[in-house]
């Protein structure tokens, strides 16, 4: 159960596959902040510092899957929503065309919810064709990962598919009939938190639990125009790549309403508010305690944890993809369990 991993970032999708039973044998990354991160959290992948444009395939390896989630900003409903135009956009043309020339059993892509925007309705059914194109059955939803135990309001589309001489259509999990909230995940955190150094540098190793500090500085009066506090019993919001724009954390009260566009602080509980912290920010998207985030300042924290697919999410979808390929092959009649060969033109189903 191999995997080749695009756009690794911190490597939250790899976590939730791995916990289903796969293993990423080859990943690549082009943002130096984020290599030591991942290197020391999966030491036996082999990570390569490329741009995956500068990569020819006959330098990836072969492996039953590919997954990844291609750089979201330039279709971001925050952003400027280029999409396809901006050459962050077109880099889903270097997961495809890796898709074409590896041909694993089944690929997995993950993007913003901006895709679906009217005016990238075009460029969005030009990458479905291209999947379709490249020999996979796509099957392709919009998912909140609050239906799948993670305690987060984080809407992401997710694109999936087999390839086609398995005769197999992926079919999304059922939602979780159990939901997590904040106080489910960070409540032990909240007395032991550090803000972070002038200029926002780290602490290091004097943090009580790895990477548990907060961005330090003002909030913009864009911030500044809606809640950003969720209570204990809420699910957080989003938690973003960018660290000035963190949840504040739930033992404030919320923001009172001043006029459309204004909020302000409750003036008695003004000390109250701070932004959660980067382990807080890490276990509301389902990373453990032992996934160390590695970095000098700590805005480089929140862009790795705020970029990553949340692993409980990756391992529901992992593990529906797994259990999907036992079922679809033949047992080995030397074997107890059913095994996959890579090489295989055709696969029989039962």
């Amino acid at each position: 159960m191999t995997l080749l991993s695009l756009f690794s970032g911190a490597g939250g999708l790899d976590l939730g596959f791995e916990k289903a039973g796969f293993k990423t044998i080859w990943a690549n990354e082009y943002d130096s902040e984020i290599w030591e991160t991942f290197e020391k959290n999966f030491p036996n992948t082999t990570l390569d510092h490329r741009s995956i444009a500068n990569v020819p395939s006959c330098d990836i390896p072969d492996a039953i899957g590919l997954i990844g989630g291609p750089p979201c900003q330039s279709w971001s409903e925050a952003g400027k929503s280029r999409g396809i135009e901006d050459h962050r956009g077109q880099l889903f043309f270097e997961f495809i065309r890796v898709l074409r020339d590896k041909k694993p059993l089944f690929f997995l892509a993950e993007n913003v919810s901006g895709m679906l925007a009217p005016k990238h309705k075009e460029a969005l059914e030009n990458i479905k064709n291209h999947f379709t194109e490249s020999g996979y059955t796509l099957s392709f939803k919009l998912l909140n990962a609050h239906d799948y135990t993670v305690p987060q309001d984080r809407k992401r589309l997710f694109f999936i598919g087999f390839r086609e001489d398995l005769n197999l259509q992926f079919e999304f999990p059922q939602e979780s009939a159990q939901k997590t909230f904040l106080k489910d995940v960070i409540w032990d955190l909240k007395d032991n938190v550090l803000a972070a150094k002038e200029k926002n540098y780290t602490h290091g190793s004097a943090c009580a639990l790895p990477n548990h500090e907060y961005m330090i500085g003002g909030f913009s009066t864009m911030y500044m125009s809606r809640n950003r506090v969720r209570g204990w019993e809420e699910p957080s919001f989003t938690i973003q790549a960018g660290g000035r724009h963190a949840p504040l954390h739930p033992c404030a009260p919320k923001m009172e309403f001043v006029e459309q566009n204004k909020r302000v602080f409750v003036p008695s509980h003004a000390h109250l508010y701070r932004r959660l912290s980067v382990r807080e920010c890490a276990r509301i998207q389902t990373f453990p305690d032992s996934h160390v985030f590695y970095y000098t300042n700590v805005t480089a924290g929140y862009k790795m944890v705020g970029n990553a697919v949340p692993p409980n999410l990756a391992y529901c979808l992992a593990q529906k993809i797994h259990d999907t390929l036992l079922r679809a092959v033949k047992p080995d009649r030397n074997r107890e369990s059913a095994t996959i060969r890579h090489n295989l033109p055709l696969f029989t189903p039962f």
